[in-house]
């Protein structure tokens, strides 16, 4: 499903309920091109609605030092995976080479002649 949150304020709030319901959000291709204050908003939004409820699933091609950069507020961009916190979310990090080694490795390993 792809959504954007509406601007009609009235339609909002139901969006966020059935994003809300969502036992796993996976929202694709995070942060691509830089936020703007609202994108910034709503994905706070969703974030501070499933917080210790439901788990989210950010991907992204960008790597995560980068992501406060394009959230473009630091105080949000803090907010969503504060440094300090004492719950971090688990962050994996790939780099191509390392998915394409895994990938490979599997194969090799799934196909192998016995």
């Amino acid at each position: 499903m792809t959504q954007k949150i509406p601007r009609n304020a009235s339609t909002a709030p139901q969006l966020l309920a059935r994003l809300g319901r969502i036992d796993v959000l996976v929202i694709d291709d995070w942060a691509m091109a830089p936020l703007n204050e609202n994108e910034r908003r709503e994905v706070w939004e969703i974030c501070e609605d499933r917080y210790q409820t439901r788990s989210t699933i950010l991907t992204s091609q960008l790597p995560v030092s980068r992501w406060h950069e394009q959230i473009g507020d630091p105080t949000i961009a803090d907010g969503y995976w504060p440094e300090n916190a004492t719950e971090l979310p688990d962050r994996i990090e790939f780099t191509a080479r390392g998915i394409k080694t895994i990938v490979t490795s599997q194969w090799e390993d799934e196909n192998k002649k016995t």
